[in-house]
Order: C-alpha cells, then sequence, then structure tokens
C-alpha cells in the first residue's frame, strides 16, 4: 500500500514537472531597454500581451542615449529611442527604425495659486526661461500673457533631463524651431549644455522634482503628467492660438505628420493646424537587422505586431496617440529587413 502510494505521488510529480517545463517552453521574454517618454505604455501593453501571446517584455526605462547604446552593443532586443537615429548611424550598425506610438511633451510647473492648464506659455517664452533670460514668474511679458492670473515673486527654477534623453532632443527640437537665439546658444541633441538651471534622471526625476520645488518649471510626457497629478499648461501653437494639452491637440498635430520621411523619422514638433499641439513626437523602435536569434527576433516582432492590432485603446488611455493603420502596414512590411541567414523571420512561420 506505501509502495502504492509512493508511486502515485511520484506519478503527480512527473505530471506537475512535465505541466511546468510546458507552460516554460511557452513563455518567451524579450528585452528592450531606452526611452522612458513610451515607459508607461510598453509596461501596459507587456502586461496584456503576455496574457495574450505568452510573451513577457523586460523593458528598462534607462533613456534614449542608453537605449541607443545597448542595442549597438547587442546587450537587449530592441532598443528604444525617441530621438530618432540618422541613416549613417542606422547603416553603421545595422539597425531598423520603426515608430511604435506618438506620444506629446507638456511644459509642468509648481507655482503657488495656479491650477492646472491656466497658464499661458509661448515657446519663445520657455526658450527665454531654460537660456536664463527670464528669472521671475511676474515678469511684465508673463503677466501681460496671463490677464486674471495672479504671479508671485517668486525665482523660476528650470529643470531638465540629465541623462542623454529623446525627450530632450524633442523639447530643444521645439525650442530652436521658435527661437533663433535657442538654437544659436544651445543646439539640438539629446544632451546639450543648459545655461542655467537643475538636472533630474529620466521623466521620473524631472516630474519628482518639478513637484517638489516652489517655482519649479520642467518638460515630461503627458503620461506622466497625467499619472503624476502635475500643473500643465497652454501652449500657443503656430496658428497662433492658445491649446491645453488634449488628446483631440495631440491627434491634430499628428493628422499632420510627413510618414514619407527616410527611416519613418516624422517631424510632428510646431505643426500647422488650429488645434494642434505644438509638441507632438513619435518614439521609435531599434532592431537588428542581423539578429543573432532569430526566434528573439520573431517574439519581438510578434509583441509588436499584438500592439498595433490590439494596443490602441491602451495607448489612448495614457495619452499617447496610436499610429496610423496604413503607418503600421508599411512599418511590418520593412520588418522583411530582418534575416537570419538570409531569411526574413517575419512573418512568422
Amino acid at each position: 500500500m506505501v509502495s502504492n502510494r509512493l508511486l502515485a505521488l511520484a506519478a503527480g510529480l512527473v505530471a506537475t514537472i512535465g505541466l511546468s517545463m510546458t507552460a516554460g517552453a511557452q513563455q518567451a521574454t524579450i528585452t528592450g531597454a531606452g526611452a522612458s517618454f513610451p515607459n508607461p505604455l510598453y509596461q501596459k501593453w507587456g502586461e496584456a500581451a503576455k496574457a495574450a501571446t505568452g510573451i513577457q517584455l523586460n523593458y528598462q526605462s534607462v533613456g534614449s542615449g542608453a537605449g541607443q547604446a545597448q542595442i549597438r552593443n547587442r546587450t537587449v532586443d530592441f532598443g528604444a529611442s525617441d530621438a530618432p537615429m540618422t541613416a549613417e548611424q542606422l547603416r553603421e550598425h545595422n539597425l531598423l527604425q520603426f515608430p511604435a506610438t506618438m506620444g506629446s511633451l507638456v511644459a509642468i510647473v509648481n507655482i503657488p495659486g495656479v491650477e492646472t492648464n491656466r497658464m499661458r506659455l509661448t515657446g519663445e517664452i520657455l526658450a527665454e526661461i531654460y537660456l536664463g533670460k527670464i528669472t521671475k514668474w511676474n515678469d511684465a511679458r508673463l503677466v501681460e500673457m496671463n490677464p486674471g492670473l495672479t504671479l508671485p515673486n517668486l525665482a523660476i527654477a528650470p529643470v531638465y533631463r540629465a541623462d542623454g534623453s529623446g525627450t530632450t532632443f524633442v523639447w530643444v527640437s521645439y525650442l530652436a524651431a521658435v527661437s533663433p537665439d535657442f538654437q544659436k546658444q544651445v543646439g539640438v541633441g539629446t544632451s546639450v549644455k543648459w545655461p542655467t538651471g537643475t538636472g533630474s534622471r529620466g521623466n521620473e526625476g524631472v516630474a519628482g522634482t518639478v513637484r517638489q520645488v516652489r517655482g519649479a518649471i520642467g518638460y515630461v510626457e503627458q503620461a506622466y503628467a497625467e499619472q503624476n497629478h502635475l500643473v500643465t499648461t497652454q501652449l500657443r501653437n503656430k496658428a497662433g492660438n492658445y491649446v491645453t494639452p488634449t488628446p483631440e491637440a495631440f491627434q491634430a498635430a499628428a493628422a499632420n505628420a510627413d510618414w514619407s520621411a527616410p527611416n519613418f523619422a516624422a517631424s510632428l514638433v510646431d505643426t500647422q493646424g488650429e488645434k494642434s499641439w505644438p509638441i507632438v513626437s513619435p518614439t521609435f523602435i531599434l532592431l537588428p537587422k542581423n539578429p543573432q536569434d532569430a526566434t528573439r527576433a520573431q517574439n519581438v516582432l510578434k509583441f509588436f505586431d499584438w500592439a498595433f492590432s490590439h494596443g490602441d485603446q491602451v495607448a489612448t488611455q495614457l495619452d499617447y496617440i496610436p499610429l496610423p493603420e496604413a503607418v503600421e502596414n508599411a512599418i511590418r512590411a520593412a520588418w522583411a529587413q530582418v534575416q537570419v541567414d538570409g531569411k526574413p523571420v517575419w512573418p512568422a512561420r
């Protein structure tokens, strides 16, 4: 009887191990690293895709500069960057680039008595602030721009990204587009020399610093502002209208994007449109065209294929802007460039 019981226990143990091995075989992990700008969305996509596809995403929000470095060194399955790489860089490192979604940047402030979306700002004023030329919140230009708003005699404390950042690339691209002085003195890049202010790491760090420092102003992705209940502002767009950061304003800007740009590197900074939000940008995925592991590369593409087909609602809920269907289809066609031994890994076989 004892022998039979032991046999039954052994059989049950073997069955349990077999089920565990089967589950493990069905579970695939992909690794990515880079931009913090789309991190909230990638985490939500990861949770949903794991249940739907069995693919588990391990994504590290380390900034666009680090994401580009890690994919160049092939230490992750994909990199993520808000700043597009140049055609020369992509050729040098044998990488494919495509957008995953679009997001918007907003100015966030911590000014006593100023509620969200009550303050008006312009790109030119923002440039002057980050150049250190406007230093007080009750500056005459700000007071004139904001009738009915009581602005205190409080020092402005600009906050910027301390790490190499695609978010910074988009922000300074906007400031340089509207201010020749900013273009000349600071320029455009993922990391620039700021004339004034305090640096913090990641969108998370900028959001946290602005929240803690009276008089602070910073720039973050809209999702971070929303999640952290930060005070955002209106901005004047190219048409001369003050607009609030809403999904409708983001989508109005996205509608004017030119996706015919090489490597999908469309610019949505300061676009035309009566209702357009002036700082919208794609965020990009970087993939090796010559992956060492065909299965892992295929699983990355399966993940983004699922996200394009089923992730729009999640993106919209987090204030991201889904890509147009035609762009998603063009991206899928470009995936044929990812090959192992001369054979495309996509479509999945």
